[in-house]
């Protein structure tokens, strides 16, 4: 595969799984929970480094799913005192992002490890860091580690698709007919942290907030049926992923903040012209009922 291939297989990787862990989070009304785990994600990737003194493996991946559980834990735990959930959300994420950027500019040194990166990631790297995979051959490390995610994504989904829908949209029926809210609750945090860290070091922070966010709100626009919005999710997470490469290319930019600056896009699309929700759609559903009223009026 191509140079540009692999970058636009990565991103469409990435639109893909936070996509479909995105429609929950908007289901669930914890959208601001994906900007929190994005962020506090690099306090578990420091400290699996401090650890370990080594910027690969598995380390990584259980660090920054730790990371993200304990934001979800603190969040609840805060909540459950009466503290709101935006403030929880707030002081938590910023806490512990500090801590990682703290540690970051004490710690790390002159690893390749820096809040740049961090924040809008390098996609442009990825071809170049290489495994070998059987019968596939030499493929990049990140391209294989989002494929594997968005594989676990899709099982788990469709694994509890019911209690998943169920726990989204009611939880008080969820608990009463004998679902484990509280652990369908934490399995899909740590879906999130997945999902956040695999993404964290090709396209950083801003794009996987963009990307678990911004699509999974267009799709809501179209429709109100789980199992489509699901699908039309993944496919604008794709369609940014190209979108943005293309404008970055034509603008020579940030591959990654084009990329997110594309999640607005559809965003503002399907904010017009969807059926249903569309502000178009609505100004003529209006304007039509208006003028059939006129004409029902001037008969009588």
């Amino acid at each position: 595969m191509t140079y540009t291939g692999w970058i636009l297989l990565t991103a469409s990787l990435v639109g893909l799984s936070c996509g479909i862990v995105g429609v929950f989070l908007i289901l669930r009304r914890m959208a601001m929970m994906a900007d929190a785990i994005s962020h506090t994600v690099l306090l578990g990737i420091v400290t699996a480094f401090l650890i370990t003194r080594e910027l690969s493996g598995p380390h990584m991946l259980i660090g920054a799913i730790v990371a993200g559980l304990l934001t979800a834990v603190l969040v609840q735990w805060f909540n459950s005192r009466g503290v709101q959930q935006d403030a929880s959300i707030g002081v938590v994420f910023t806490t512990l992002f500090a801590i990682g950027v703290i540690l970051i500019a004490t710690q790390v040194g002159n690893a390749h490890l820096d809040t740049k990166h961090a924040l809008m990631g390098e996609i442009t790297f990825v071809p170049w860091d290489l495994m070998h995979v059987p019968l596939l051959g030499e493929v990049p490390k990140a391209t294989f580690m989002l494929g594997a995610v968005l594989l676990v994504v899709v099982i788990v989904i469709l694994t509890f698709y019911k209690e998943w829908k169920i726990t989204s949209f009611d939880p008080a029926l969820a608990a009463s007919i004998g679902i484990p809210v509280v652990l369908m609750h934490y399995v899909f945090m740590s879906l999130v942290s997945i999902t956040t860290v695999a993404a964290f070091d090709a396209v950083g922070a801003i794009m996987v907030v963009a990307m678990l966010i911004t699509p999974a709100a267009a799709a809501y626009l179209w429709t109100d049926k789980l199992s489509i919005m699901l699908v039309l999710s993944g496919a604008f997470g794709v369609i940014s992923a190209f979108t943005g490469y293309y404008i970055a290319v034509w603008l020579d930019t940030s591959i990654s903040g084009s990329m997110a600056f594309a999640t607005g896009i559809v965003f503002l699309i399907s904010f017009l012209f969807s059926p249903k929700h569309g502000v178009l759609s609505r100004y003529l559903h209006k304007f039509n009922t208006h003028g059939s009223q006129e004409k029902l009026d001037g008969i009588s």
